[in-house]
């Protein structure tokens, strides 16, 4: 064998090894992720009950499903929870990168502190804020404990209320992380635009406003699509604060698929509501993922 020779099938080796080394992960990626999202969209279009049917329905759980009044509660539950737990993540988010980005002493302190609750799950952080939350041993019950009888604070035990005790605990686990993105961005943006603006007489409010927001452009972009993904698929969270409730007060599209699959017995309906949550979130990703490819080329 020659040199060239040899040379040649090392460099062949040095190619092939990491996608042979590749090989079982992609296979178990493509089965139990790909091949089941597939199985769940063929299941939501067969008459399934409690097991898996194949007497295809056509579009026929898709109609059920939008003449459920609980799948109508579920996604109104939705747009209010995304829409507020979005919008103040991203308020407090900024808020809080801007004051770390002032070179604070103690931030290598707080940074941590803010970006604590992103280590916990959202089993966890429902459970404390459902003590937290409950009036009869959380914030209230202290309050009255403390001599302030007539403070009153039970939204999770009332049906109109009850959907923002999600949105405060959500917002709490998740607004450091995002703070931690905004950071990112802050302080990738070049100094010597801001001293060319500042020595242009900019003041410190035009400089965010016209210059540094505009700059963080793709954290904003980055965030809502995150953002957006955590809460279409909120599922523990709800549970463990509120189970769903008071009765189906807080039922949002997981837990209404969790519950027509599994307890229900209605696998169909249930397949049907997964796969329309997996359109809304391939509608928030796609086109984010096109504009990151179509910038790098």
């Amino acid at each position: 064998m020659t040199r060239d020779s040899s040379v040649d099938m090392r460099t062949r080796m040095q190619e092939f090894l990491p996608k042979l080394v590749l090989a079982p992960s992609f296979a178990l990626v493509l089965l139990f992720v790909y091949g089941f999202i597939a199985f769940t969209i063929y299941l939501s279009f067969t008459d399934s009950r409690m097991l898996p049917s194949y007497g295809l329905e056509g579009w026929e759980n898709y109609s059920k499903l939008f003449r459920i009044r609980e799948w109508e509660t579920a996604v109104t539950n939705l747009a209010i929870f995304a829409s507020l737990y979005i919008v103040i993540c991203t308020l407090i988010g900024l808020l809080l990168a801007i004051f770390l980005d002032q070179k604070i002493r103690g931030e290598g302190v707080l940074r941590p502190i803010f970006l604590y609750p992103m280590a916990l799950s959202f089993i966890v952080t429902g459970t404390a804020w459902k003590w937290f939350l409950d009036p009869g041993i959380g914030i209230e019950n202290t309050m009255h404990l403390w001599g302030w009888e007539s403070f009153e604070f039970g939204w999770i035990k009332d049906r109109d209320m009850a959907i923002y005790t999600i949105v405060i605990a959500a917002v709490w686990q998740t607004s450091g992380f995002v703070m931690a993105m905004f950071l990112a961005g802050l302080r990738g943006i070049d100094n010597e635009i801001l001293k060319a603006a500042q020595m242009d007489g900019a003041s410190n409010f035009q400089l965010y406003r016209r210059i540094i927001i505009p700059l963080l452009r793709p954290a904003f972009l980055s965030a809502f699509v995150i953002l957006s993904h955590l809460a279409i698929k909120s599922y523990d969270l709800v549970i463990a604060l509120t189970g769903g409730g008071p009765g189906n007060a807080t039922a949002v599209p997981a837990t209404f698929m969790y519950s027509y699959t599994f307890t229900r017995n209605q696998m169909g309906i249930g397949a049907a509501s997964a796969v329309i949550m997996l359109m809304t979130i391939a509608a928030i990703m796609v086109p984010y993922l096109y504009a990151e490819l179509r910038e790098k080329k």
